[in-house]
């Protein structure tokens, strides 16, 4: 059964490569991509009931410092070679394809933060479909901060394929989520409701773009000029939303020729940052974009009825509530907390006395009370 969908996935997959993108195809091309999505729910419900009830397979990765980026490229790139000079931590490599055949996590600490830095066996056409062990390592990709190609000058074809196999992998790197909402109901049919002119989608191709996943009632509101990629998206729920940086290597001996050409390759607004893992050129420049690209803020720690550390803050991600705080601190301080007490950004007048689930802001001073 498993492998009749997969046969199925691949026959669509190859109908839809082989189709002319235009505006007269899309709508063919949203109903074949919704009907791809609905395939791979029916894989990963099969898949989740096989390992719940079978030993465990793969490869799992502990999750470290504040942040963590996933190295992916193909064999024989430099990733090991990038990830020792971020992190000065060796990984068993040689000068032949496949030396990295585990994901060896190594941790960059940089201006305060500790990024975990993955380097991943490297990826393979056809990763997303499983090839060389793709789904293990497209699952830890799809758990990381950023994603951090690495490309290699002299090999045109490089980013597409990897790109592409984190597209079918459910990713969307440096995109926002759409403002696509689709509600279940009860009854009344699929009704479609949009705050703003649609050039793309007839309410037509919308509902049939949503019976594709089975739903015969339901209420579709679209804030946005929205494509059938974006309404697919939302109706797969699955797709994960990252930043992605492509890393330009071995510039110690390609030519500005070799990186325009890479460059233009790359999709526009992407930021790319040439270097030589080997000589270290660009790694320091590296190391303070993935900082200022990672979302980090400082909160400075004031204990109670002392003066507040203002010279080295704790480095948290901008997401960070008290309880993340605590959690970073120690294990034992959200279960003996009392209450804690913020000024700054985030506090409404000076000590704001606030709970754990209370968002902190950039600049914040905290005191945290535990029980003795």
């Amino acid at each position: 059964m498993l492998a009749t969908i997969k046969e199925q996935i691949a026959e669509i997959q190859a109908e839809i490569d082989k189709t002319q993108k235009n505006k007269a195809t899309m709508h063919h091309i949203g109903k074949l991509k919704a009907k791809i999505a609905a395939l791979k729910r029916k894989i990963e419900s099969q898949e989740a009931h096989s390992k719940s009830s079978g030993p465990a397979s793969g490869f799992e990765v502990k999750k470290s410092g504040d942040a963590s980026v996933a190295l992916v490229g193909f064999p024989s790139v430099g990733k090991s070679t990038l990830i020792a000079r971020l992190t000065g931590q060796d990984s068993e490599t040689g000068a032949y394809e496949f030396t990295t055949l585990t994901c060896i996590p190594g941790l960059m600490e940089h201006r305060g933060a500790k990024i975990q830095i993955l380097d991943l066996p490297g990826l393979i056409p056809g990763a997303a479909e499983g090839k060389g062990r793709g789904k293990e390592i497209l699952g830890v990709i799809r758990s990381c901060d950023m994603v951090l190609y690495v490309v290699d000058p002299f090999q045109e074809s490089h980013f597409n394929v990897l790109n592409r196999e984190l597209e079918i992998s459910g990713m969307r790197l440096n995109e926002d989520r759409p403002p696509v909402f689709v509600k279940r109901t009860d009854r009344g049919g699929i009704v479609v409701r949009s705050t703003c002119e649609q050039t793309h989608l007839e309410p037509e191709e919308v509902r049939d773009i949503v019976r594709s996943f089975g739903i015969v009632s339901a209420h579709v509101t679209m804030r946005i000029d929205a494509t059938a990629d974006h309404l697919v998206d939302t109706m797969a729920a699955n797709r994960v939303y990252s930043k992605a940086v492509v890393v330009v290597n071995k510039m110690d001996i390609a030519s500005e020729k070799d990186l325009t050409r890479t460059t233009n390759m790359l999709p526009k607004g992407w930021p790319v940052m040439p270097i030589s893992a080997y000589t270290g050129m660009g790694v320091e420049e590296m190391k303070d974009f993935l900082y200022d690209n990672l979302g980090f803020m400082s909160v400075y720690l004031k204990p109670q009825g002392q003066e507040a550390d203002l010279v080295e803050p704790l480095i948290v991600k901008d997401t960070s509530t008290v309880e993340d705080v605590c959690n970073s601190l120690h294990r034992d301080f959200v279960r003996k907390f009392r209450f804690a007490r913020v000024k700054g950004p985030s506090a409404k007048f000076d000590w704001q006395r606030v709970g754990l689930a209370h968002q902190l802001k950039d600049g914040d001073l905290l005191t945290i009370i535990i029980k003795r």
